[in-house]
Order: C-alpha cells, then sequence, then structure tokens
C-alpha cells in the first residue's frame, strides 16, 4: 500500500511542484516577453538537449523516491529511506539540477533572457531551501548515513564517478 499512495503522491508532486516551476512559469514568462533573441541553431539545440536531459533525470529521480524510498520528494510524505542510489550517487540533489537544466534549456532554445533571470532566482530559493531546511530535516532523520552521503556526494556538481556508498 505505501508504494502505490509514494508513485501517487510522487507523480502528483511531479506535476505540481517541477511541472510549474520547470514548464508552465518559464513558458508563461517567455510568452509575455517581447523581441526574443534569435540564437544561432546550436544554441537552441543545446537548449532542447538539456531539457529533455534534465526531463528525464526528473522522472527518473522521482520514480527512485517512490519506488526505494518508498515516499516523495514532498515534505508531508518523506521517503521511508534514504535515497543514495542511481544519480543520488553522482550529485546530491539530481532534481534540482534537472530543474534547472530545464529552466536553463528554455531560456537558449527560446533566447528568453528573462527566463534565464528566473532560474538564477530559482537556484537562489533552492539553495536556501537546502541549506536552512532540506539538510537539516535530513541529518535529524537519517543521522550518520546522511552525513557520510554529503561527505562523499556533492550538493550540486555531479561527482566524475559514482561513490560506492
Amino acid at each position: 500500500m505505501r508504494k502505490a499512495l509514494a508513485v501517487a503522491g510522487s507523480a502528483l508532486f511531479l506535476v505540481l511542484a517541477p511541472g510549474v516551476v520547470a514548464g508552465l512559469a518559464p513558458w508563461w514568462i517567455a510568452r509575455r516577453e517581447t523581441g526574443h533573441t534569435s540564437l544561432v541553431l546550436p544554441l537552441r539545440g543545446i537548449g532542447m538537449a538539456l531539457i529533455a536531459g534534465g526531463a528525464l533525470v526528473l522522472v527518473e529521480s522521482f520514480a527512485r523516491f517512490a519506488l526505494r524510498g518508498l515516499g516523495t520528494p514532498a515534505p508531508v510524505f518523506p521517503t521511508k529511506r534514504l535515497v543514495i542510489t542511481g544519480l543520488y550517487r553522482y550529485v546530491r540533489n539530481p532534481m534540482y539540477v534537472a530543474v534547472m537544466a530545464v529552466i536553463l534549456g528554455q531560456s537558449l532554445l527560446w533566447g528568453s533572457a528573462r527566463v534565464l533571470a528566473y532560474g538564477v532566482v530559482v537556484w537562489l530559493g533552492f539553495h536556501l531551501f537546502v541549506l536552512f531546511y532540506e539538510e537539516p530535516t535530513l541529518r535529524g532523520r537519517y543521522g550518520a548515513e546522511y552525513e557520510r552521503f554529503c561527505a562523499n556526494v556533492p550538493r550540486w556538481i555531479p561527482r566524475v564517478t559514482a561513490w560506492g556508498g
């Protein structure tokens, strides 16, 4: 039963949180912007690749939270287990990194400086949330296991090799 609730909750949270922050909001900002800059095709291609890659990372990470952690990324229904497998062996926050990749990709695809500026604000919000809420909460919930994870896996810039944890 917990796994079914975790999958449903993760799917709903995926649509509500990253769906709005990395999907609806950048689109709304870009469509209201006048005078889009036409970027060269390679930059637009990089933008599309960032969007696709970020979306795949988000789906994989949300599925991992539900199926391995038996919970959701939403603070109201947290995981039973600390999730430190898959992409979490490279970077502590693959979901936030993926959201940033999608927003950056959209700014390149649409040539939108406003979407890029929005991305900077979103990243700052993520960073502050991680520092002042998420990491202290996870330290309290998972203790030494989380401390060992933090000591070996970087917060934002992925490792080149996977942590064996």
